[in-house]
């Protein structure tokens, strides 16, 4: 098997356990700045004891700093707006529409990257953004049942700044692979995120808001242990594989995110949400192929 490959998946599963951590952080009314600097404190801490242990050498200081930048950003815009609007629509709506970020960065990849993709993989890949749409059907028959008892129209507005944060995120993460040593990345840019969120820490404690920070900082460290694993795979992953392959299944991680939430949270899922799980499974296959 290549190694991208089970790379790939080993991030998939790490980043589809992390992303129902968002849920249960949600569902506890956690500050989300506070979970999210237990996050990325804890992979900081963990990516910065990683580069000294190893001794991983830094080429260009500049371009690490301009990339870490704009991951940091990214991915912490994304990783926010997501746990906020699982406080107002459920995992099996937000996630689906999140993921559309994955046509974006597919797109990208060929058209800069010139993937060269074998006929099974394209099939793959065409199947998983129309497991998206599948899911993304499924969700919105759902709000229009929740829209008595939800604010749908914040939970959208952040759902699609996490869309959009997501696919800046996944393609800096591509030219960090290619131009930098995955744990310095990881070190600088996660340690910029927990900067970011910690001086969001107040604007975020509403009254609704779980006052006392334990679960935050608790569900924040598990995130992070989990993200140390699954990032950096996808670095190694990415400084090898093909970009639009690697995203499209990673993207998937929503599919676990719902059956933990289905399983732990009771979260409702029906015929179209059984068959996107299928069809995941068939699209990750053939990827391989």
């Amino acid at each position: 098997m290549e190694s991208w490959y089970s790379y790939t998946i080993i991030a998939l599963l790490a980043f589809g356990i992390q992303r129902f951590l968002y849920k249960v952080s949600a569902a506890r009314k956690c500050n989300t700045a506070w979970t999210t600097f237990a996050f990325m404190g804890t992979v900081a801490l963990l990516g910065s004891l990683s580069f000294i242990a190893v001794k991983e050498t830094v080429t260009d200081v500049l371009f690490l700093l301009f990339i870490s930048f704009v991951n940091s950003a990214s991915f912490l815009a994304g990783t926010m707006a997501t746990i906020e609007a699982l406080k107002h629509i459920s995992t099996s709506i937000a996630y689906p529409i999140i993921r559309l970020n994955t046509g974006i960065v597919v797109i990208f990849s060929i058209l800069y990257f010139k993937d060269s993709l074998s006929p099974y993989q394209i099939a793959g890949i065409i199947i998983a953004i129309s497991v998206i749409l599948i899911l993304t059907r499924y969700g919105s028959n759902e709000t229009k049942e929740q829209t008595t008892d939800r604010n749908a129209k914040t939970g959208f507005v952040l759902i699609f700044t996490a869309l959009f944060s997501g696919a800046i995120a996944a393609i800096s993460s591509k030219f960090a692979a290619l131009h930098t040593g995955p744990l310095g990345f990881i070190a600088v840019s996660y340690t910029m995120s927990t900067l970011f969120s910690l001086g969001l820490r107040k604007r975020l404690q509403g009254k609704e808001e779980n006052p006392s920070n334990r679960d935050a900082l608790i569900i924040g460290f598990c995130m992070g242990l989990i993200n140390f694993v699954g990032f950096y795979f996808l670095l190694r992953a990415l400084s090898v594989g093909p970009l639009s392959i690697i995203i499209s299944i990673t993207g998937m991680y929503f599919v676990i995110a719902i059956i933990l939430s289905a399983w732990i949270y009771k979260e409702r899922l029906t015929i179209l949400g059984i068959a996107g799980i299928v069809l995941t499974i068939i699209s990750i296959t053939l990827m391989r192929i």
